[in-house]
């Protein structure tokens, strides 16, 4: 097992998951808004800091996390170590998904979406971008904002407006998303639309 799985965690825990937890449920209360958690972890490749505060903060041995990339047995081990997390091979079962930045969204569907009874019994995917600035203008509505908010991520992947759209007429079911870069995250529920 390489050196850099045992470091790079929180090193208050308590308080800094605390911290983190707020500014995520803050995120997803308010769609639009950037999170900003900061580099107060660092994890493996590939996950970057933002992901690596969320899921020191929201995983645990009863949280299944699916990796994308190829080579993620370093990331895997390091939030084995700090958690308890097991990773699964699949992607179906995952609570939680950390994202390759060329993510293939036609492998989305295999998400859980929650069901009938259990809606919260669905995926939240962690994709990384470019940046969460300086991209294409998106506009935001429903729950959590006043009438609109206005996004503009860079390196989102092809076809990632139409999937997101399809996601938002599902609910109650559906995935929610993180999108990350460097400290930073952004917050997108199924319960948002997305118009371009």
């Amino acid at each position: 097992m390489r050196a850099d799985v045992f470091e790079g965690g929180f090193t208050t825990p308590v308080f800094t998951s605390q911290a983190v937890f707020r500014a995520v449920m803050d995120a997803f209360a308010r769609p639009g808004t950037i999170a900003k958690l900061g580099d107060v972890a660092e994890a493996p490749a590939p996950i970057p800091a933002a992901a690596a505060a969320i899921l020191l903060t929201l995983t645990d041995f009863d949280t299944p996390v699916w990796f994308e990339a190829d080579d993620s047995t370093a990331a895997s081990q390091w939030l084995s170590f700090h958690t308890g997390a097991v990773t699964t091979p699949d992607a179906s079962s995952a609570s939680f998904a950390m994202l390759s930045e060329v993510s293939n969204l036609e492998e989305w569907g295999r998400f859980a979406l929650g069901t009938a009874e259990y809606p919260d019994r669905s995926a939240t995917l962690l994709l990384p971008v470019a940046g969460l600035d300086g991209g294409r203008t998106l506009t935001l509505r429903g729950p959590g904002i006043e009438k609109a908010a206005v996004i503009t991520p860079r390196g989102l992947p092809e076809g990632f407006i139409e999937t997101m759209q399809e996601n938002a007429r599902r609910y109650p079911l559906g995935f929610d998303v993180l999108l990350v870069c460097g400290g930073q995250a952004l917050a997108l529920p199924r319960t948002v639309r997305i118009e371009v």
